[in-house]
């Protein structure tokens, strides 16, 4: 999944001689967190309702008047990515920036916007939450043959496999996390566990005395 296919377009944006006051206004008018800044259509800076917060606040040693210039308290320079960007790579830099958005540029026009909000409905579209199906989550040794032996089990048991999530864990694992159709996955739970795999989901279910 890329940026493009998560991105918001068109964008709201503001200028940046606008005033404080005016950016408060298009932010409760549009109910949006984050606006690009631009200056004669070029992208110079980004103002999010956090940046207005601070700049406004009483508490802020020289607070800024509604009626000062969006330039004067915008972040810039700005991070962007680029439309083609892989959804991962765009949620860390997010995440390693701490940064609420990337605006997103192709060449020098601002063709759309990612939002943290984005990249939790690209993560409920990658695995699959939203189709009907159960989940299965496997730990296997990181060695190859190993995931192919995963998918092996279900493609003999005619289980079709809507999406394959793994991740790194511990003592050279990694987790792998399935959404398959079908509800019956304390069923496939057993069979797995049968066939020697380790299984985290469903946990097994305990004796009953």
């Amino acid at each position: 999944m890329l940026v493009r296919d998560v991105m918001h377009y068109p964008v709201i944006t503001i200028e940046a001689g606008a005033t404080l006051r005016e950016a408060n206004d298009l932010m409760w008018e549009q109910g949006v967190r984050h606006l690009p800044v631009l200056e004669a259509g070029r992208l110079v800076g980004i103002l999010t309702d956090r940046d207005l917060r601070l700049a406004t606040s009483e508490l802020s040693p020289m607070p800024y008047k509604p009626e000062s210039r969006v330039e004067e308290v915008m972040t810039t320079p700005v991070l962007t990515a680029d439309p083609l960007d892989p959804v991962e790579e765009a949620a860390r830099v997010m995440r390693d920036r701490k940064v609420g958005c990337l605006p997103v540029v192709e060449g020098r026009e601002l063709v759309g916007i990612i939002t943290g909000i984005d990249l939790l409905d690209a993560l409920v579209a990658m695995t699959g939450a939203r189709l009907p199906s159960g989940r299965i989550e496997v730990r296997l040794p990181d060695q190859p043959g190993q995931l192919a032996r995963l998918t092996q089990f279900f493609a003999e048991r005619g289980v079709n496999i809507h999406s394959l999530l793994t991740y790194p864990d511990v003592n050279c694992c990694v987790r792998n996390v399935l959404r398959v159709d079908t509800l019956e996955t304390r069923r496939l739970a057993d069979e797995l566990r049968r066939e020697g795999f380790e299984v985290l989901w469903p946990p097994e279910k305990p004796w009953s005395k």
